[in-house]
Parts: structure tokens; C-alpha cells; sequence
């Protein structure tokens, strides 16, 4: 029986981590809880008829193809920490990243302020390019999650790049600009929210 739950265990981690879906997403989509699916893919209980027939339906395989083995059973437990240890380093990566182009913004703003001006505006111009990185790498090694925020923050510091520059352009200040921002940040959300919806 032991056997048995391994196999099926094997089988959902390989199905969900290819669809790149995650525990509690699987949940979601067929009514049980992140900690059920846990207890599948930790091989500690199988799925029950119902449950196994959306699954299979969910990831276009038969349910046999679930309950048959396939390949050397690999334990979920190091397959978790391991893709854990993976995002962490990403992490570090991502900051260490966004950090150096503040550093190279900070390190222009000296130049400017040696050679006698306070140009603080340098680091409102950074703001978009650190962001537009940030985008990249989230979107390369963490499959989007949180691009919402991101894209949203992208999308108000243009606007604010635009002012500053207004700004300096006309000497008065064009506070209207952010009215448009506004719906701009609607329509990021709600394009997000869309293709999320079409996703399910």
C-alpha cells in the first residue's frame, strides 16, 4: 500500500510542478485544501475517487495514468527544499541587483553634487529602469507571481518621471498629469485580473 501512495505521490508532484501550479492552487480547483494535497504528494493518503477524476481531468490525463508508476519515486520533501533553496538564492540575486542600480544612481548624484549641483531627480529617473529589472527577473524565476504590484509601480513612476521632467520643463507644477494615472492603474489591474480569470 505504501508503495501504492508513492507512486500516486510521484505522479501529482510531476503533473502539478509541470503545469506550474502550486498546492493550494491545486486545491483550489478541485475544493480540498493545500494541506490535503500536501498529504497526497508526502504520500501519506491518496486522493479519493472524486478527487482523482478532477485531477486527472484538470492536467488532461487519465486517471490511471495517476495511480500507474512511471518513474523512480522522488521524495517531495527534498524536491520542496530544493526548489525553496532555489527561489532564496533568486532572491538574493534580485536584490543585489536592484541595489547596484541604485548604487550607480546614488554614485551619478555624487558626481553632479561635487561638481556643484543637488540633482535628486536622478533618483526619480532610476526608479522606472529598476522597476522594468525587477519585472524581468520576477517574471524569469518567479512565474510572474506578485507582476501586478510591480507593473502597477512601473506604471505610477512613469508618470512620475513625466512629471518631474514637466515640472522642470515649464516651472509649474502639472499635478493634472496624475488624474490620468489614475485609470492607467485601473487598467493594469484589471488586466491582470482578466488573465488570471482566463487561466481558470
Amino acid at each position: 500500500m505504501d508503495e501504492f501512495k508513492l507512486v500516486v505521490a510521484s505522479n501529482l508532484i510531476r503533473l502539478r510542478t509541470a503545469a506550474n501550479m502550486t498546492q493550494a492552487e491545486l486545491g483550489e480547483k478541485i475544493n480540498y485544501s493545500d494541506k490535503t494535497v500536501s498529504k497526497w504528494e508526502r504520500a501519506e493518503s491518496v486522493p479519493d475517487t472524486f478527487a482523482l477524476k478532477q485531477i486527472a481531468d484538470i492536467f488532461g490525463v487519465t486517471a490511471d495514468f495517476i495511480l500507474t508508476s512511471h518513474d523512480k519515486w522522488e521524495d517531495a520533501t527534498v524536491e520542496e527544499e530544493n526548489e525553496k533553496a532555489t527561489m532564496s538564492i533568486h532572491d538574493i540575486i534580485i536584490m543585489i541587483t536592484l541595489a547596484g542600480e541604485f548604487l550607480i544612481a546614488f554614485l551619478v548624484f555624487t558626481i553632479f553634487w561635487i561638481l556643484g549641483t543637488v540633482y535628486w531627480q536622478i533618483f526619480v529617473y532610476a526608479l522606472p529602469a529598476v522597476l522594468i529589472t525587477w519585472l524581468t527577473l520576477n517574471s524569469l524565476w518567479h512565474k510572474g507571481r506578485g507582476n501586478c504590484m510591480i507593473v502597477s509601480a512601473l506604471v505610477m513612476s512613469l508618470f512620475l518621471v513625466v512629471y518631474i521632467a514637466l515640472l522642470q520643463a515649464t516651472q509649474k507644477n502639472p499635478w493634472q498629469i496624475f488624474t490620468v494615472a489614475i485609470p492607467a492603474e485601473a487598467v493594469v489591474i484589471l488586466s491582470f485580473v482578466a488573465v488570471k480569470i482566463k487561466r481558470l
